[in-house]
């Protein structure tokens, strides 16, 4: 068994205006590349000029800066004016104790594909008294995919999903592209630059989902995830301050520390081939790194439980 250390980060300041900035950023060109990636004390101006980070002001010309690079890796956030619908559809429904688990099937962005999700929803949610809810991501496990976080199939001590919905929360927990029961070609979708930015249009539009259910509290909203899902947690979270507070578990270390800096693992179809094809493979080229994403989530809460022994996503990289 790993011995696990927590590090819970909260981040303090202002909420408001979040979801404006990332809009601004995807409209951005040529944000300016930052070459040390730890130091988040400063921004870069439109000449290249370090400026100290005195304001909240200051903090959101950085945090554009990072949106867009990371962008410029995983490709733009979808925004279409005119989203598919999701259509939820009901496809089972067991009873777990006080708990409704339903086998659930939605449209993201193809009105011609579903994906497929356990939803779970407690006794006590209503529409009088609705609930917070959390988006729970599944590792990588390609054939079972949801059925872990689910408590279905896999590790026992990997059902979150589950277990926040007995603790109280609407739990949804979708398959990842080409996961489970989600067949996903990712060479015959150019749209994507990434399969990253697949999942994580995917991922915000199961928050879409859990929005249109009532018994649902809209503004209290988490994201969870272990591996895959941990990194694929704090990617969305990045990208949609919806998430109010999320966790990462053995999800994730600065690029340097992977694999001493040997990126080849990040770059297949499901994550971002431009690592390889763009960046050679290299931490010193890639625009942006996770201590840049980890400060992005400012001011929600973060937390990030990593084991001291993980040869993939190394502790001191944390």
């Amino acid at each position: 068994m790993l011995r696990i250390c927590g590090l819970l980060v909260c981040l303090s300041g202002y909420v408001s205006g979040l979801l404006a900035d990332d809009q601004r950023t995807e409209q951005s060109q040529g944000a300016p590349v930052y070459q040390e990636h730890l130091d988040l004390s400063y921004f870069l101006n439109r000449s290249g000029q370090k400026q100290p980070i005195k304001t909240w002001e200051d903090w959101k010309i950085r945090r554009q800066h990072i949106l867009a690079n990371m962008q410029t890796v995983m490709g733009e956030v979808p925004r279409p004016a005119q989203p598919v619908p999701l259509e939820m559809k009901v496809l089972e429904e067991t009873s777990i104790g006080t708990l409704k688990r339903q086998k659930i099937s939605y449209h993201t962005d193809d009105a011609q594909q579903r994906v497929q999700a356990y939803l779970f929803i407690p006794r006590s949610a209503s529409k009088q008294h609705p609930v917070p809810a959390v988006l729970c991501l599944h590792q990588t496990n390609s054939k079972i995919g949801k059925e872990e976080p689910a408590g279905i199939n896999g590790l026992p001590n990997l059902k979150y999903a589950l277990e926040l919905a007995q603790r109280g929360y609407v739990t949804l927990a979708p398959d990842y592209p080409s996961f489970g029961e989600y067949p996903y070609d990712f060479k015959a979708h150019p749209e994507y630059r990434s399969g990253t930015m697949k999942a994580i249009y995917d991922n915000m539009r199961s928050i879409d989902l859990l929005q249109s259910l009532d018994y649902v509290n809209h503004g209290k909203i988490g994201c969870i995830g272990h591996s895959l899902g941990g990194h694929n947690t704090m990617f969305t979270a990045a990208f949609d301050p919806r998430i109010k507070a999320l966790v990462s578990s053995c999800g994730f270390t600065r690029f340097h520390k992977y694999y001493g800096g040997k990126l080849k693992g990040w770059t297949s179809d499901r994550y971002m081939p431009l690592i390889n094809s763009k960046y050679q493979n290299n931490p010193d080229l890639v625009p942006f790194d996770f201590t840049e994403i980890v400060a992005s989530f400012a001011p929600r809460a973060f937390l990030a439980c990593s084991p001291v022994e993980d040869s993939n996503f190394e502790v001191s990289g944390v």
